[in-house]
């Protein structure tokens, strides 16, 4: 098959109604190697012609040091997947994490990308044996050793942890997986320096694959005493499930799908960032030059048409062709930062524009005539007509 076939071309409205009439059960499930691959390319255009065929959907990020996939898989295409995996020496007995909770939902398209890293942590690997991590450690040892008094650090960043950690654990304030590693590094610098002995630490991560680079790292920085949660929350909440233990772990996992979280126990560990009640509803607003991750609960969704303020909404609720032309030159807000960090700034902001919009009737005057018909301004040309009736 031509290379440029091995790719799908297809949009998401397109891509979901086609999974929406596929009617066949599905199995969201993840899995990652740290392995020495060649010829990358070829591998990865050999695996869509493989994969795709069987029905997989998902995000799959091959590089010379290995593989980090996320995928959903028909049922029924499971064991010749399966086949698929093993047939190759360098995924063979590859362990499956598999999703905790499933609508058959979770990937719209198959997408398969050759990286640098399968995991971007800005770390220089040359610098610092990345196989030689943590001790790892199965849900009933992790208990343990929590209840022994062990620091416990969240290897997410900010907005993963926001809706769900194990209980007492360290929760980063970094918003990037490099950012948290230098955070969890400072901190345990500062606890060696305040102790004659070294803490054991316990790092977790939503399936592992973090944890391994991570406690390599610390290693290298004269941490001796680390382990981590092999398979990481999505594992430890099947463990905890197939041997009757409790569940250290409150809230829901974030994971980076169409779901956006599995629930993990029926605590709520957060609040909505736009009313402060409890709530664990996590989404994106749906303002696409914003697309900002929030906790949001449902009155609120309904209040600001799922968006983060009444600015976006008055966005989102315009007619298509005017969004879209206003959106032209327009970078979006969460390819800088992808989630709100400051609730209290953001309710703020939500008073100020209500205020500004009884008083005004609008937040974007900038595309409104006085006639009452929305108006495309200057500079923001395309192919619209220029005044569009609401």
């Amino acid at each position: 098959m031509e290379a440029h076939h091995l790719r799908n071309l297809l949009g998401p409205e397109i891509l979901r109604a086609r999974l929406e009439r596929e009617g066949r059960p599905r199995t969201t499930l993840s899995f990652y190697r740290y392995v020495r691959l060649s010829g990358v390319e070829a591998l990865r255009n050999t695996l869509y012609a493989e994969w795709e065929p069987l029905g997989v959907l998902g995000r799959i990020y091959l590089s010379q040091e290995g593989i980090n996939a996320q995928v959903s898989v028909p049922t029924a295409n499971l064991g010749k997947f399966r086949a698929d995996l093993d047939g190759r020496e360098a995924f063979r007995d590859v362990p499956w994490k598999i999703a905790v909770e499933d609508d058959g939902r979770s990937f719209l398209k198959l997408a398969i990308k050759v990286k640098r890293k399968i995991v971007a942590d800005g770390l220089d690997d040359d610098a610092f044996d990345v196989t030689n991590v943590g001790e790892h450690l199965d849900a009933a040892t992790f208990n343990r050793k929590m209840d022994e008094g062990a620091l416990v650090i969240d290897m997410r960043n900010n907005y993963e942890c926001l809706i769900g950690h194990f209980e007492g654990a360290y929760l980063p304030k970094a918003d990037t997986f490099r950012g948290a590693i230098d955070e969890v590094k400072e901190l345990m610098t500062l606890r060696r320096a305040q102790s004659d002995t070294e803490p054991e630490v316990l790092l977790y991560c939503t399936g592992g694959i973090r944890c391994e680079k991570a406690s390599a790292y610390l290693k290298h920085q004269g941490f001796t005493n680390v382990g981590q949660l092999h398979g990481g929350i999505i594992d430890y909440a099947r463990q905890i499930k197939a041997h009757g233990l409790p569940s250290k772990y409150k809230g829901r996992n974030f994971v980076f799908d169409e779901r956006l979280a599995e629930r993990i126990t029926d605590d709520v560990v957060s609040v909505c960032m736009q009313c402060g009640t409890a709530s664990d509803r996590i989404t994106n607003c749906h303002e696409v030059t914003c697309n900002m991750l929030l906790v949001q609960c449902e009155a609120c969704a309904a209040r600001y048409a799922d968006c983060c303020s009444p600015g976006c909404r008055e966005i989102h609720q315009l007619p298509e062709a005017v969004q879209r032309t206003w959106r032209k030159g327009r970078s979006t807000r969460s390819t800088k930062t992808k989630a709100i960090n400051d609730p209290e700034g953001l309710r703020r902001r939500i008073r100020e524009e209500e205020e500004s919009l009884a008083l005004n009737g609008t937040l974007h005057p900038e595309i409104r005539n006085p006639s009452g018909e929305w108006e495309l301004a200057n500079g923001h040309g395309g192919d619209a007509p220029r005044s569009i009736r609401h």
